[in-house]
Parts: structure tokens; C-alpha cells; sequence
């Protein structure tokens, strides 16, 4: 199953604030530009590509806090598993659009390549870095926002080798934001 990432940085790396605030990416660059079609950075493109999404508890308490009504909902009715291994009930405003798991995430793939899924969104931090510690994250787009944060929680972990970045494209925006996308190789490195 291929496994990518869709997500959005500060630029120097960080996807929240110590306190897991992410106020200042709504802050973040020109908002008197108009994008046009462009509005959503890709969004829209990329969640039409993905069949399920896997993402972890703390992603899913941010998402949740937000209150989005039905209109409001990014994902549409994708599949959606929560990792957990401290959390077994959905909230309440999640109800019947997650499933929470634990487990072993090797074995969730397996399971969800069973039930046909063919391309997964993983999304949240903590969950980012597990998917590449395992080798399991195939692509990478990363949208930085024009903003310095100084500290927070970083998008990457320490990894216990060198991975490669591969077929590197950028795309930058009118609002200042720059995307970055690349394939991972995890193969000949130390």
C-alpha cells in the first residue's frame, strides 16, 4: 500500500507550537492575495488520490476541537483509523467518522490492503515519524508556511539513519507559501 503526506510546516519545521497551537498557520502569509484555484494548495487533489487516511490521536483531538459542521468536513466519507493505545472511544463529535486502533501498524496496513485500500493519507506527527521509522511513508508534500516559529513540535523525528528525498518539486504560491514534494528512498543509506 503507498502511504504519503500531506501536511503544513512552519518553515523552520515545526507543525505546532509547544502547546500544539496552530493558530499561526491561519495568520501565516499574504492573505490579500487571491489564489483563484489554487485556494486549497492542492488539497482537494490529494485527498481525491488517497482511499483511507490513518492519523494519530493527538491529530484527531486538534480536528475535533474544531467543530467542523458536515459542510465543513475536509474528508469527504474516507475511511478514517485513529492510533491510540491510551484512547478506545471516538469523541463525540467524530462519531461515525473515525475508528479507532491499536495495534501494531504493520498489521494495519495488512488489513486495510485486505479490504482493497490502495493509498493511505497518513497525517499528525507523532504518526508521521512511527510510518517512517517503519519505512512505510512512500511520498512526501510539505507546504511551508512564510512563518518562524523558533520552537514547537517538529514534523521530524530523529531517524536512525539517512533517509533520501527524492524527484524534488516545488511549487510556490502567491500568498508566499512554498510546496515541496518528493519520494522517499529509504535503500543504500546509513
Amino acid at each position: 500500500m503507498k502511504c504519503s503526506v500531506f501536511i503544513a510546516t512552519s518553515t523552520d519545521g515545526f507543525i505546532a507550537k509547544p502547546d500544539g497551537n496552530i493558530d499561526w498557520l491561519m495568520a501565516a502569509g499574504n492573505s490579500q492575495v487571491d489564489l483563484g484555484d489554487e485556494a486549497d494548495m492542492g488539497f482537494n487533489h490529494y485527498i481525491k488520490s488517497v482511499d483511507c487516511m490513518i492519523m494519530g490521536r493527538k491529530c484527531m483531538e486538534m480536528i475535533d476541537s474544531m467543530n467542523l459542521t458536515s459542510d465543513q468536513w475536509p474528508y469527504g466519507e474516507l475511511p478514517i483509523y485513529v492510533l491510540s493505545n491510551s484512547l478506545k472511544d471516538v469523541p463525540s463529535g467524530l462519531k461515525d467518522k473515525v475508528n479507532m486502533y491499536s495495534g501494531d501498524i504493520k498489521a494495519l496496513i495488512s488489513r486495510l490492503e485486505k479490504q482493497g485500500h490502495k493509498h493511505a493519507y497518513i497525517d499528525g506527527g507523532n504518526t508521521i515519524q512511527g510510518f517512517i521509522d517503519l519505512e512505510l511513508i512512500n511520498e512526501l508534500t510539505i507546504t511551508r508556511a512564510p512563518v518562524l516559529l523558533g520552537e514547537g513540535i517538529s514534523l521530524f523525528g530523529k531517524t536512525s539513519k539517512d533517509i533520501k528525498l527524492e524527484q524534488s518539486q516545488v511549487k510556490s504560491f502567491a500568498n508566499d507559501f512554498v510546496q515541496e514534494s518528493y519520494t522517499v528512498n529509504y535503500t543504500n543509506h546509513k
